[in-house]
């Protein structure tokens, strides 16, 4: 870094050149993050544009967010004519609609800019939204030598060449085709003879991204060929895309289950971000005034015996985490596609489960409780305990499958939600056994 800093001081491009370009574009990147945006921005423009494209990608969203902002309409689409049109794409969509029109009236590559435009017109969270226009297709009636001619064509746009998808004279895909095939295939052998045409994977423009992970996990797909309702080919989505997605699904729902009602990054604004925490805060609040109000309405009887507010904690405690466990496997399942349309089969195994960890758990607190002050009130707590456990466990399955019913997030469920729920009902079992074992 030294050195590098040093260069830019003295104006030395070649040496940049030379000792950055044998380094992966992620290293790249890592290193221009760690310079100020103008000391970045210098060396950026030292690369060769291939080199200039990958780093881009690899830069953190707000640092390229805030590196392109520093850069002019016409230098934005130099640097999106050497990008995959979903990225180029993905850059254009965060800007206003006058400053897209702008950075497109200035690339030179009406075919690019065609096919930037044309994907902006697809939902950011489809299949049409994530595919890519560069990929190699073949048509069904060409000779191997035609064939082979037109596929070199078309791989001077193609960075990484996965599969070549055969189509018919309307543009319809027909199946696939192996390199293999076509190597060793005469080269006034047709297409047609040498393609695959069954069980080839595809997915609509407007499949949701979710679906698209899916079904690539399901076939171990490395990229998936994207028609329309016609069946025409219109893109690809390649693995990459894909792993994005999931990495993005788990931030999102791992945030939700923390109790984030949106999207939230180290580098975001302090309101952005109180924001985000401060819903679920006032659920949680709310939620604990609840449990207040029913604890005040067995303020007397506590009195009379105040052991009991001993277990308080280990109550509301035992509730919550029993109830996280439960929907967090359920949100899990639903994530990976599982059916539950036997609901009362679910709930049922949810309740033997809680039922068997509630007769150990509460086993052992019945010998702590009665150890700690007397035998009547280690059974209203071993009781009450196991009350709550097997509510807790059927509870903490059924809101997120429920949420998912109503098309809502069930992420939701694996966090404040279902324990402050807990608390409370954990908390009204707790006295309500203890009125009736003991009487107070």
């Amino acid at each position: 870094m030294e050195e590098l800093l040093l260069a830019i001081q003295n104006d030395d491009a070649l040496w940049i050149e030379e000792n950055l370009e044998c380094l992966h574009f992620a290293d790249i990147a890592d290193i221009l993050e760690g310079l100020d945006i103008d000391q970045a921005k210098y060396v950026y423009y030292c690369l060769n544009e291939d080199t200039q494209a990958d780093v881009l990608m690899e830069f953190e969203e707000h640092v390229r967010d805030r590196f392109i902002s520093k850069l002019t309409s016409k230098e934005i689409a130099e640097q999106l004519e050497n990008l995959d049109s979903d990225d180029a794409a993905d850059i254009l969509g965060e800007f206003e609609d006058h400053k897209i029109q702008e950075v497109i009236s200035h690339m030179e590559d009406d075919d690019a800019a065609e096919d930037i435009v044309d994907l902006l017109n697809y939902d950011d969270n489809t299949a049409g939204g994530l595919m890519q226009k560069e990929f190699i297709q073949a048509r069904v009636d060409w000779p191997v030598d035609r064939c082979l001619v037109e596929l070199r064509r078309q791989a001077k746009d193609v960075e990484k060449v996965y599969t070549i998808y055969v189509v018919d004279l309307q543009n319809k895909l027909m199946g696939v085709l192996s390199l293999k095939s076509l190597l060793f295939a005469k080269p006034k052998t047709k297409v047609s003879e040498l393609y695959n045409s069954k069980n080839v994977i595809s997915v609509k423009t407007t499949d949701s991204s979710e679906t698209v992970a899916k079904v690539m996990e399901k076939y171990g797909l490395v990229a998936i060929p994207v028609v329309d309702f016609q069946n025409k080919l219109v893109g690809r989505i390649t693995i990459d895309d894909v792993v994005d997605i999931i990495k993005e699904e788990a931030d999102k729902d791992f945030q939700m289950a923390s109790g984030l009602s949106e999207n939230v990054e180290p580098q975001s604004s302090i309101w952005k971000t109180s924001r985000a925490r401060l819903l679920w805060l006032f659920i949680g609040m709310l939620g604990g005034t609840f449990s207040a109000h029913v604890i005040s309405n067995y303020e007397i009887n506590i009195g009379k015996i105040p052991a009991l507010a001993f277990f308080i904690p280990l109550i509301t405690a035992m509730g919550g985490n029993v109830g996280v466990q439960s929907s967090a496997i359920v949100v899990q399942s639903l994530a990976k596609g599982a059916d539950f349309s036997n609901i009362s089969g679910k709930l049922l195994k949810e309740a033997l489960v809680g039922l068997l960890n509630g007769v150990i758990c509460s086993s052992i607190i019945l010998g702590i409780a009665t150890v700690l002050s007397n035998f009547q009130l280690g059974i209203t707590v071993s009781l009450s305990l196991l009350i709550v456990i097997i509510f807790a466990a059927v509870a903490g399955s059924f809101v997120p499958l429920v949420l998912n019913k109503y098309k809502i997030d069930p992420a939701l469920a694996t966090g404040p939600f279902v324990t402050t729920l807990n608390d409370i009902i954990g908390l009204f079992i707790y006295f309500t056994v203890g009125t009736l074992l003991i009487g107070i």
